[in-house]
């Protein structure tokens, strides 16, 4: 099981990688792409360790912002 410390690292290393594909994918400012992503709902649920959203690649996760803030849902991945 992962700590509090190991979780929050891994939280700084996903966060960026999303923050950096967003704006590439949006052609927004780094300010603009963080303050989406803070706000979120998305971030929310990555905050929470026990969604597990964590262990999903930045480009996938980058994936579901855009499509919450595009129609305001979120399709959580199907476990394998």
């Amino acid at each position: 099981m992962m700590d509090a410390n190991q979780f929050a690292s891994m939280l700084k290393i996903i966060v960026p990688a999303i923050i950096e594909r967003f704006m590439k994918e949006r052609g927004v400012s780094c300010d603009i792409a963080t303050e989406r992503l803070y706000n979120s709902t998305l971030y929310e649920a990555l905050e929470d360790k026990e969604t597990a959203l964590w262990h999903l690649s930045p480009l996938l996760l980058c994936d579901m912002l855009m499509e919450e803030l595009d129609t305001g849902k979120i399709t959580m991945p199907e476990e394998q």
